[in-house]
């Protein structure tokens, strides 16, 4: 299986076959209490970024949606400084990518894409969501599948590594505070395209 059937696979089909919910934007909000636990208990800094990744349909329904998106990201950046881009990967994913080094402003700009898509008819279409942290030099991720409605850590490390030692530990440190995937079968990597980089990068 390659890389790309995996992630439909893992974040897509068989996800959709084993959801347990519908796409729920609120669940973002979960990470706005969570991210000071991984500052001030962990030792992570919020890295200002993150990711919302999107399968495309082919409809011009479906790009009015995105374009809709866009625009209100665009409106709010003068109110929270949130900056947005698109961001086409190699495996032909969509990503709506966020910076801001105002956490909060970022999981609320985050939200509204997401909710955007949803109120549109097309929550089907979103698959995670990305925040990236940093600690050491490395970057690691609390991944929100939208199709499992559930949060997993994700230690990318050189070579496509998983750093397990740190997963498991922010699973127990956050374990309360985030609705966590309790069957890391669904704990699935989103490698960069490139070492260093962040998945949407």
């Amino acid at each position: 299986m390659g890389l790309l059937d995996g992630l439909r696979e893992v974040l897509g089909v068989r996800a959709e076959a084993d959801a347990t919910q519908d796409a729920d934007p609120e669940d973002l909000f979960g990470m706005s209490t969570a991210y000071v636990t991984m500052e001030a208990d962990l030792g992570y800094a919020p890295a200002g970024e993150a990711a919302l990744c999107f399968s495309e349909a082919d409809s011009t329904d479906f790009q009015d949606a995105v374009d809709e998106v866009h625009a209100i990201l665009e409106a709010g950046e003068e109110e929270t400084g949130t900056k947005a881009h698109a961001h086409t990967d190699a495996k032909g994913y969509s990503w709506v990518v966020l910076e801001d080094d105002d956490f909060e402003d970022l999981v609320t700009s985050v939200h509204f894409a997401a909710d955007t898509f949803v109120e549109a008819g097309y929550g089907s279409r979103l698959l995670a969501v990305l925040f990236a942290f940093e600690k050491g030099g490395d970057y690691d991720y609390w991944v929100y599948s939208f199709r499992r409605g559930a949060y997993y850590p994700f230690a990318p490390r050189a070579g496509k590594e998983r750093d397990s030692a740190a997963e498991f530990k922010l699973e127990s440190n956050l374990d309360g505070e985030l609705d966590l995937e309790t069957d890391e079968e669904y704990w699935y990597p989103l490698w960069p395209d490139r070492s260093g980089r962040h998945p949407w990068a």
